[in-house]
């Protein structure tokens, strides 16, 4: 039987895996006919509660940095992101949550600004893939369930967290281009985020 992880180390930094539901099929994804990650098998027969996260979470006290990641799209465990979260702050860790940031579509009946405040004060930064200049190009590429208003709640995410004091960066792989990633660039530099080039993992 194989071993799913909820939380893994990688280089310097420890990774949780709370869910492998995404909102996206991204052409490009890490997942897409892979079991594992290195030796992490991250597939879930069944996800992982607020407690069975921060009980595993308790072996790794040694590390600084955690990032909620994984195989799919953490957003959808958001109330256990909250607990693991504030768990962590407790202990005075560093977090970053790894997201494709269709928040308020995830989250129907909540805005971007209601969501970025509940993770205000427990998660530090917030890494956004925005993977392409423009909606059609996103979609293309990313397919959103949510068709091309994906794109749209990714970049009210990024604003709104931005706004509530948490530290954003968005990303773009490096497979898109030169021409799609310089007018990333450009837009991050309007939202007054960070802006980082993804290395394409094959």
């Amino acid at each position: 039987m194989k071993k799913q992880t909820i939380v893994y180390h990688y280089k310097d930094k420890i990774y949780i895996n709370l869910t492998n539901k995404c909102s996206n099929n991204c052409e490009f994804c890490i997942r897409n006919g892979k079991e594992k990650f290195y030796d992490y098998y991250l597939w879930l027969d069944k996800e992982p509660t607020a407690q069975e996260t921060i009980k595993e979470l308790e072996k790794y006290m040694d590390y600084q940095n955690f990032v909620f990641c994984g195989f799919g799209e953490p957003l959808y465990a958001l109330d256990t992101i909250i607990e693991a979260a504030k768990y962590l702050k407790r202990n005075n860790k560093h977090t970053r949550l790894n997201t494709n940031g269709q928040a308020d579509l995830i989250h129907k009946g909540f805005s971007s600004d209601e969501i970025a405040k509940k993770i205000a004060g427990i998660i530090d930064e917030v890494s956004i893939s925005l993977n392409a200049a423009d909606a059609e190009s996103y979609q293309k590429i990313c397919h959103s369930e949510f068709g091309i208003e994906g794109y749209a709640s990714m970049l009210r995410f990024a604003k709104a967290c931005k706004e509530n004091g948490i530290k954003v960066i968005l990303t773009i792989v490096d497979c898109m281009g030169e021409e799609q990633i310089e007018k990333a660039s450009l837009i991050a530099k309007k939202l007054g985020a960070e802006f980082r080039v993804r290395r394409y993992e094959k």
